[in-house]
C-alpha cells in the first residue's frame, strides 16, 4: 500500500493540517483514518511553521531566561516580552535561509570548520562516538544538527552580503560620537592579551621537548598571518580556549616580572616567543595597550565603528526583511501575529476547502518539519536574535 501526504479540500476538517490516508482504497476512509502530523500555523513561500516549532520555541525561550538566572516577577517580564515575537523570529529566519539559497550562498567550509572545532572541544576522537555525543546534548539527529549550523551560516552570509556591506560611517560621524563620549575614552594604561598554552604536566623530558617544539611551530604561525583565536581554539590546553585565549586587560603590576619584560613593550597584535611557566609553554599575543588619559579619535576609532555598526546594522536588518516579506507568499493562521509583518501586505489565512488540492510525499513533508527540534547545552552560533558585532566585509 502506498501512503501519501493530502494537503487541500481533504484535510478542511483538520484546519489545513497535514493529513495521512491510503490513496489505493476504494473509498474515501472515516476521519478517523486521518493522522494530524502538524498544525501548520503559516506559510512561507515554499515552507511552513507548525505550531509544535513554536511551542518548542517558547520553551527554549523559557530555559535560556532561567539559564540567566531570572525568576519571579523580571522573569514574567522578558519572557512576555519576548515570546510575543517568536513567530516573526521564524519568518526572519526562513526568509532569510531562503534568500541565502536563492543567492547561491555556499557556507559548507564554515560549518565543517565549526564542527571539527566542537569536536575538539568534546575531546572524542571516535567519529562515531562524536555522533551520539551531538545527538544527546542536542536532543536531535547528527544531519539535523549540521543542518542547523548551516542555517545559522546562511542567515548571516546573507546579512553580511546584503545588508552589512552597505553600511559606512564618513569621518564626520566618527568625530561626532567621539566628542559626546569622550568620558569613555578616558584609559588607564592596560595590556590586553590572549594566550595559548602548551601544557607540560606530567610529560617526561621527551614531552616537555616536543610541547616547546609544538609552541614554537605555534608562535611562528601567529607572527605570520595566522589567526590567533583560531590556533588557540584548536590547540591550547588552557581554559580559555574556548574563547580564544582571550586574557582580558591588565595593568603592569597585575602581571609577572617574566610577562611584563615579554609583552609591555610590544605593539598592538604582536606575538611572543613561548615562554616557559610552571605548568608548560605560553604564547602571548598583545590584542591592545591603552595608555593613560584620553585617546585619540584615531585609537578609539574601531571602537566607535563597532558601536555606531551596532546602531546602524539592526534597523537595517529589520528593513531589509521586510523587503523580503512584501515579495513573499505568506500566509498567518488568525489567532497568530507576526510582530515585524510588513505594513499593507495581506497575510490573511486561506482555508484549505478554497484551495486547489494537492498531494505531496510522505518524504517531502518530513523534509520540512525535521528541523524541529531545539538546541541542548552544546552551543550553536545563532541562538540570539539581534545582529551584533562588526560586519566581516569590513
Amino acid at each position: 500500500m502506498e501512503w501519501k501526504y493530502l494537503a487541500g479540500p481533504a484535510c478542511a476538517g483538520l484546519c489545513a493540517s497535514i493529513c495521512l490516508a491510503a490513496s489505493d482504497a476504494p473509498n474515501v476512509p472515516p476521519a478517523s483514518h486521518f493522522k494530524v502530523v502538524e498544525q501548520i500555523v503559516a506559510k512561507v513561500n515554499g515552507d511552513i511553521i507548525t505550531e509544535d516549532e513554536l511551542q518548542t520555541l517558547k520553551k527554549q525561550l523559557a530555559e535560556q531566561l532561567h539559564q540567566q538566572r531570572e525568576t519571579g516577577a523580571q522573569f514574567e517580564q522578558d519572557y512576555n516580552q519576548q515570546v510575543k515575537n517568536i513567530l516573526e523570529h521564524k519568518i526572519d529566519q526562513l526568509l532569510l535561509i531562503q534568500k541565502g539559497k536563492d543567492l547561491g550562498v555556499k557556507v559548507d567550509p564554515e560549518v565543517t570548520k565549526y564542527m571539527a572545532k566542537l569536536q575538539l572541544q568534546s575531546g572524542i576522537v571516535d567519529t562515531d562516538k562524536f555522533h551520539d555525543y551531538i545527538r544527546k546534548e542536542s536532543g536531535m539527529p547528527y544531519a539535523d544538527f549540521v543542518d542547523r549550523a548551516k542555517d545559522h551560516y546562511l542567515s548571516q552570509a546573507v546579512i553580511g552580503s546584503e545588508v552589512a556591506r552597505n553600511i559606512n560611517f564618513t569621518d564626520q560621524e566618527i568625530q561626532n560620537y567621539y566628542d559626546t563620549h569622550k568620558k569613555e575614552f578616558i584609559k588607564k594604561e592596560k595590556v590586553y592579551l590572549s594566550e595559548i598554552l602548551i601544557s607540560t604536566k606530567g610529560k617526561d623530558a621527551a614531552g616537555v621537548a616536543a610541547a616547546k617544539k609544538k609552541a614554537e611551530l605555534i608562535a611562528a604561525e601567529a607572527s605570520h598571518g595566522e589567526k590567533f583565536s583560531d590556533l588557540a581554539q584548536d590547540n591550547s590546553d588552557a581554559e580559555t580556549a574556548k574563547s580564544g585565549g582571550f586574557l582580558g586587560g591588565y595593568s603592569k603590576g597585575e602581571l609577572s616580572s617574566v610577562f611584563v619584560k615579554a609583552v609591555w613593550d610590544l605593539p598592538k597584535g604582536a606575538v611572543t616567543k613561548p615562554i616557559k611557566i610552571a605548568t608548560g609553554w605560553e604564547v602571548l599575543k598583545v590584542d591592545d595597550h591603552t595608555k593613560n588619559g584620553l585617546e585619540s579619535v584615531a585609537d578609539a576609532k574601531e571602537e566607535i565603528e563597532n558601536d555606531l555598526y551596532g546602531k546602524k546594522i539592526q534597523p537595517k536588518v529589520r528593513q531589509y526583511l521586510t523587503q523580503l516579506r512584501e515579495k513573499a507568499f505568506l500566509q498567518i493562521k488568525p489567532g497568530y501575529v507576526d510582530t515585524g509583518a510588513a505594513p499593507g501586505q495581506n497575510t490573511t489565512w486561506q482555508e484549505a476547502a478554497k484551495l486547489k488540492p494537492e498531494t505531496v510525499t510522505k518524504a517531502e513533508v518530513e523534509q520540512r518539519t525535521r528541523h524541529k527540534r531545539l538546541f541542548g547545552v552544546i552551543p550553536i552560533p545563532g541562538t540570539k536574535t539581534t545582529v551584533t558585532g562588526k560586519s566581516s566585509s569590513r
